[in-house]
């Protein structure tokens, strides 16, 4: 997308309200009882993903960025920012894929397809992001060994006995629901708040 395009003041405003409602999101964090409870759901990628089927690629990652940059000054880091950084790249894991597929035929048939890519994208994303970085980076920061954290899957899942085992059992089924239910919140939105975004 051309960039002189693309940075006009309607599309600014519009990843403005989008980024803003996406913060509001993923402040509403509910946690899902079989999953370990540093795992919480939240829809704060409906907005990322209606950004970017509306306004491209380049939205999707503009609107992930300012909601992970409203997170960081409003609420501070948790995480040493080793979790806002994960959540920005898991996120545009997500958005931009579906994003570019659907763009190229915005059919809803093409839709339910980018939404399949762009989820297995992100569960494939973050089962990397968290055995390469999160949990070892979780267990450095927080002192804490790292069979501590795997134990905490244990607990509520007897399979898991490692990182992988903890990423395979714990990680990729939060990450697969959340890929679901984002999905199924943007198929149903999208098309009521696009003829907004277009005007």
């Amino acid at each position: 997308m051309n960039k002189n395009r693309f940075f006009t003041t309607s599309n600014i405003a519009k990843i403005a309200i989008l980024s803003a409602i996406s913060f509001i999101l993923m402040l509403l964090q509910v946690p899902i009882p079989f999953i370990p409870s540093f795992y919480e759901l939240d829809l704060s990628e409906v907005p990322v993903l209606i950004g970017g089927f509306s306004l491209g690629p380049l939205a999707a990652i503009s609107i992930e960025g300012v909601k992970i940059l409203l997170k960081i000054i409003i609420e501070g880091t948790s995480t040493a920012y080793v979790g806002e950084v994960a959540n920005f790249i898991v996120g545009c894991a997500f958005g931009v894929p579906a994003s570019i597929i659907y763009l190229k035929n915005k059919t809803k048939q093409n839709a339910v397809k980018s939404l399949i890519v762009g989820g297995i994208s992100m569960v494939l994303t973050a089962m990397i992001m968290n055995y390469f970085v999160l949990l070892p980076a979780y267990s450095y920061f927080y002192k804490m060994d790292l069979e501590v954290i795997i134990g905490m899957g244990t607990a509520l899942i007897p399979i898991i006995k490692n990182k992988l085992t903890f990423v395979l059992f714990a990680t990729t089924p939060f990450n697969t629901i959340k890929a679901i239910v984002v999905s199924l919140f943007t198929f149903a939105l999208y098309k009521h708040i696009s003829p907004l975004l277009k005007k």
